[in-house]
Formats: C-alpha cells, sequence, structure tokens
C-alpha cells in the first residue's frame, strides 16, 4: 500500500475542516449526553425503583446499530448535523449516565449525613458535596464517551455528514488508499488530544486527589 504524501499536503485544509467539523460533531454529543444524564442519575440514585429502568433503557438504546439509529432519525431531523447529533447522544447515555450513578453511589453516607447536619441543603448537597465526591468516576464515563463518539462520528458519513468519514469513503471509491489512512490517523489524534484535555482538566478540578495521593 503506497501513500500519497503530496496528496495530504494538498489537501490540507480540506483536512484540518473534517477534523474541526469531526470534532464539533463529537463533542457536542457528550456535552448534550452530559446534560441529559446528569438529572437522570441522580432520580436514579435517589429513587431506587427507577435506576433499573433508566440504566435497562440506556442499555437498549445502545444495542441499537448506529447506522439504524441515523436511519431512524432521517424523517424527523433530515440529513443534518442535528441527526448526527441526536444519534451520537443516544450512544452516550450508556456510559454516561451508569457511571454518574457509580459516581453518585460511592459518595461515604457519612460525608452527606455530615454535611445535612450542618444544615445545607439537599441541592446544595448535591452540588457541593456529591458531585465534586464523584467527579472521578463522572469524568472516567465522559472520557470514554469521548472517544467513542469521535469513533463513531465516521458512521454517520452513510448520512451525508461524517466528518474525517467522508475520506473514507473517498478513498473506498476511488480505491486510493492514502485518505483513508488519513481519515484514520486524524480520528486517533483527535481522540488522544480530546482524551488528554479531559485528563489535565479532571487533574484540574479535582485538588483533593492530588493531596490524597501526597499523604499516602
Amino acid at each position: 500500500m503506497t501513500i500519497d504524501t503530496s496528496w495530504i499536503g494538498s489537501h490540507a485544509g480540506e483536512l484540518t475542516s473534517l477534523s474541526v467539523s469531526h470534532l464539533q460533531a463529537a463533542l457536542s454529543a457528550v456535552l448534550f449526553g452530559l446534560l441529559i444524564s446528569l438529572p437522570l442519575a441522580v432520580v436514579a440514585h435517589r429513587i431506587r425503583p427507577l435506576r433499573g429502568v433508566l440504566l435497562g433503557l440506556s442499555n437498549v438504546l445502545f444495542t441499537i446499530p448506529s447506522i439504524a439509529i441515523f436511519v431512524l432519525l432521517l424523517p424527523v431531523s433530515g440529513l443534518t448535523r442535528t441527526t448526527t447529533v441526536i444519534g451520537l447522544t443516544i450512544y452516550t447515555l450508556v456510559v454516561l449516565l451508569r457511571n454518574t450513578v457509580e459516581g453518585l453511589d460511592s459518595v461515604p453516607a457519612r460525608t452527606k449525613e455530615a454535611a445535612v447536619a450542618m444544615g445545607t441543603r439537599p441541592l446544595r448537597v448535591l452540588l457541593t458535596v456529591e458531585l465534586p465526591l464523584a467527579l472521578p468516576v463522572i469524568m472516567a464515563g465522559v472520557r470514554i464517551a469521548t472517544v467513542m463518539s469521535i469513533s463513531l462520528v465516521s458512521v454517520a458519513t452513510y448520512i451525508g455528514d461524517g466528518g474525517l468519514g467522508q475520506l473514507f469513503t473517498d478513498g473506498f471509491q476511488r480505491n486510493f488508499p492514502t485518505p483513508v489512512v488519513a481519515g484514520v490517523v486524524l480520528t486517533l489524534l483527535l481522540a488522544l488530544l480530546a482524551d488528554a484535555l479531559l485528563v489535565a482538566a479532571q487533574y484540574a478540578l479535582t485538588p483533593w486527589t492530588r493531596t490524597r495521593k501526597q499523604r499516602a
């Protein structure tokens, strides 16, 4: 297999544009998935009978093939970026919802009881005690969901919006491997970059974990 490096140089602008579009779709899905999963996770954590229902529903949605989801959404949102983001958001829910519930479950009961005993209202306990302490587990889910979304954006090529996935289609149709290889490498680099940034964000947002390690 021969790679035409001159093609890569002559298409640098296109590759950059596709990479930005690819990343925007993936990150939008993770953001919307997080906004949906956070309140659902709180409900699942607080109301135990609903936990199985919500987690089970997210698992069922995850089993639907990605192409099928995009096709089912076409009559609603058409051949648009909205279809891509909605489809990817559905896939992020299973990871984000489960990790957020597990993160909230991991918060020591004594810590919450101490906050309540000090007169802290339930909403403030959630925002200032539970969610911060659950953040490492939640961020682990965000990292998985982000990498997964970046890899799945390419599937949206079948509805005309696949970011770097367009390079795969172009390469296969012309039997020209260079765009395919470029798409694979750029997708991998985007996933690594996004994961590294999320690790840095978690490090900055959880200073108490560093203090705990230093004492150990």
